[in-house]
């Protein structure tokens, strides 16, 4: 597993290869945080990967965030497997025990927190979002809880795959504000879910479709807060993936820096295994 390397600044994002899945990560504590409180995981063993941004004061954020990725790692480690979830001939379609599974690992990382948080009088009040992304056969399978997020960038077009669990994505689905007053409303860091807050969470689960050349990319708010969605699209498109990584991650701290920023950007290669 991977997490956080701390207030590290700079450096390129190094590629780490596993089969069919290529990855990149980057995490920066920003330029108003004194602590990073985002983790992050890229296990191509078992190509799952996920972004995780803590809440809950000076040590809650950072401990709920490492604890999420570190439940969830353990949960599908142990059914990585188990051949009725992931049969030696991958079918086409989807795979319902698998997002069962995925959802299962989440719930069982709100409740550990949750106890955590109910035994430590420093850690009252914790909670992380957790957007998780396995690979297996020719679909991503994806469990989602917050406002973290989850791209694919298809020839050229980037889309949000996930939708944020926050106040103001209410509001913009309700048509009470648009998304662009979203973007600067006082209410913007206000998430309705989260892994840890409550014993119990839901998380949103689905699959789709991967093509060859598709990217993926899983980022924490300190991201998507900062730099646009076309600016993200832009640096997809234009720069190599380890590039793109180092060039968002600038972006987000020369537009302000406000929260720590983490992504995850993943390639699919796709059954040969091309570049």
């Amino acid at each position: 597993m991977r997490s956080r390397p701390g207030k590290r600044r700079g450096g390129s994002a190094r590629p780490r290869v596993g089969g069919l899945v290529s990855s990149w990560a980057r995490t920066d504590v920003g330029r108003r945080r004194e602590k990073n409180e985002d983790s992050y995981l890229a296990d191509p063993s078992l190509m799952l990967y996920l972004v995780a941004d803590g809440m809950g004061g000076h040590a809650g954020g950072e401990t709920a965030s490492r604890m999420s990725a570190e439940i969830v790692h353990r949960a599908i480690a142990a059914r990585r497997k188990d051949a009725s979830l992931f049969p030696e001939r991958p079918p086409r379609g989807e795979q319902p025990g698998i997002l069962a599974m995925l959802g299962e690992a989440i719930r069982g990382a709100s409740q550990a927190i949750f106890e955590a948080s109910s035994l430590q009088l420093e850690l009252a009040g914790m909670g992380t979002t957790t957007t998780a992304a396995l690979f297996f056969g020719p679909r991503i399978y994806i469990a989602h809880v917050g406002d973290s997020r989850l791209y694919r960038h298809r020839a050229g077009r980037l889309e949000q795959l996930t939708e944020d669990h926050s106040l103001v994505a209410e509001q913009v689905k309700a048509g009470f504000i648009t998304p662009e007053e979203a973007q600067f409303s006082r209410f913007r860091n206000i998430i309705t879910r989260s892994v840890g807050f409550e014993s119990h969470v839901a998380a949103d689960t689905f699959s789709v479709a991967t093509r060859p050349g598709d990217c993926f990319l899983l980022c924490s708010d300190g991201l998507t807060g900062m730099v646009s969605d076309e600016e993200i699209a832009r640096a997809l498109r234009t720069r190599t993936p380890g590039r793109a990584c180092d060039e968002l991650v600038d972006l987000a701290n020369r537009h302000g820096g406000e929260d720590n920023i983490t992504l995850v950007l993943l390639r699919y290669k796709g059954p040969g295994g091309g570049r």
